[in-house]
């Protein structure tokens, strides 16, 4: 049978997603876990390989396994044996051909910036922390310029995997509560590290150390050293991924 499984992570004591010798990574614990609960090695599909330090509510894995288990006993099973830090939230059967990365639509990010004078130690691991002042209204503006179709090959190394580098941003937005800034992004897919580089970049912007029409043209393609740096990784999160249809609808 096919099964799609909702995953949730707090990334800051794992090296990414994907698996790495000697390194604690989000697929190797959740395949041991997998292995252990259906007694048999697991192949996974993943709609998003995050980053170290990137944390998820909204993952999704796919994955086919011969099991008399029921969907919702997986997740069960799975999340108990699983570390503190990691859990398949839910587990549904899919359609055969269902494929977690390439049945995808869009995916969904939030960024969060603390940005206040002092430090908050709750927040440490689920934001990132700027004490200097920010202009809000430059950072919405240039979050406007990102919506739409753009050649973002200025966000991601130039040492880059990808072979094209045009994406459609859907929704490009910054919120405020109080001291909370929240940036709100989704796109058909993103580039590697493209989210934290444009965050990184905007943040230049809000600083008043580069005009909002340098980055408009940025837009339009350029070289990874015209952008400016990623932002730190632990306040980034998948929160979705859309697909054509709504995997976790009840029945």
């Amino acid at each position: 049978m096919k099964f799609a499984g909702l995953v949730e992570y707090d990334g800051a004591e794992f090296a990414g997603w994907a698996v790495q010798p000697r390194l604690r990574t989000v697929e190797g614990t959740l395949s041991e876990a997998l292995a252990t609960v259906l007694r048999c090695p697991v192949k996974m599909s993943v709609a998003g390989r995050t980053d170290a330090g990137v944390h998820a509510v909204g993952q999704v894995v796919s994955f086919s396994v011969d099991t008399e288990l029921s969907p919702d006993l997986i997740s069960y099973k799975v999340t108990a044996v699983l570390p503190k830090d990691l859990a398949m939230r839910r587990c549904v059967a899919v359609w055969e051909g269902f494929d977690a990365r390439w049945d995808a639509r869009n995916r969904r990010y939030v960024y969060r910036i603390l940005n206040s004078e002092i430090r908050s130690p709750l927040n440490r691991n689920a934001s990132s922390y700027i004490a200097r002042p920010l202009d809000f209204e430059l950072l919405q503006r240039a979050a406007e310029l990102v919506i739409g179709e753009h050649d973002f090959r200025a966000f991601t190394p130039s040492k880059s995997y990808h072979l094209r580098f045009e994406r459609t941003v859907t929704e490009s937005r910054w919120s405020r509560d109080g001291d909370l800034l929240t940036y709100h992004v989704a796109a058909n897919s993103f580039l590697h590290g493209m989210v934290r580089t444009l965050i990184g970049t905007m943040l230049e912007i809000a600083d008043g150390r580069r005009d909002p029409a340098s980055f408009e043209r940025l837009l339009r393609g350029g070289v990874r050293s015209e952008a400016g740096p990623a932002a730190p990784s632990r306040g980034l999160t998948l929160v979705a991924v859309g697909y054509d249809q709504d995997l976790w609808r009840s029945e």
